[in-house]
């Protein structure tokens, strides 16, 4: 059993907007990217909102998730990490991070990481493309309290870096895996993307 966290907390200060509530693919971006998670092989799915709370648990209402509130989203990242690991199911083995403003996520690329964990020899599995590693990224469940406990300063970058040993990184045919969106032009790049059927 694993468990998807999906990181909807943010500001969004550089795009200007709520960016998990612009449109893509005649949804928001937020319902998307959770329908694709959905219908992925993920056991359970867990939304960890904060700014903008209300309004992204109001697109999600009729979805089969848990939506939970991180009221220090302000604090960065792990937070929020933090607040969506208290509501994993104890019988799950591993947890997936996964971005909320990483529109071209699919369900394909959940299952391909998702396999990529079941057969990794390795507790944590990355996505590698180009050389470069991305998101979405899956944790043992066995580094549960050390990410509660730890990593203040670094986030989960301090985990994967304070154990080389333990990390798989998953070759991907999907360049997606090292974009997110943060700015208009980003939203842009998306929208080109998909009209090119790049995604």
């Amino acid at each position: 059993m694993i468990a998807a966290i999906v990181l909807a907390a943010g500001e969004s200060r550089r795009m200007g907007r709520q960016k998990l509530l612009l449109p893509y693919r005649g949804r928001t971006v937020i319902e998307h990217i959770v329908g694709q998670v959905i219908a992925s092989e993920v056991s359970q799915t867990i939304v960890v909102t904060g700014h903008d709370a209300e309004a992204v648990k109001a697109v999600l209402a009729d979805k089969p998730l848990t939506v939970v509130e991180n009221t220090r989203y302000k604090e960065g990242m792990l937070t929020s990490i933090r607040r969506g690991l208290q509501e994993v199911h104890p019988e799950a083995e591993a947890f997936m991070v996964v971005l909320g403003d990483q529109p071209s996520v699919s369900s394909r690329l959940v299952n391909i990481l998702l396999r990529g964990f079941r057969g990794a020899a390795e507790d944590i599995v990355v996505p590698l493309y180009d050389d470069d590693t991305g998101h979405p990224i899956i944790i043992s469940m066995r580094y549960r309290e050390e990410v509660m406990t730890h990593f203040d300063g670094t986030g989960l970058r301090g985990l994967i870096y304070g154990n080389p040993d333990c990390v798989h990184r998953l070759p991907v045919d999907m360049p997606e895996v090292l974009r997110d969106m943060d700015t208009p032009e980003d939203y842009q790049r998306e929208l080109d993307a998909l009209a090119q059927g790049n995604v």
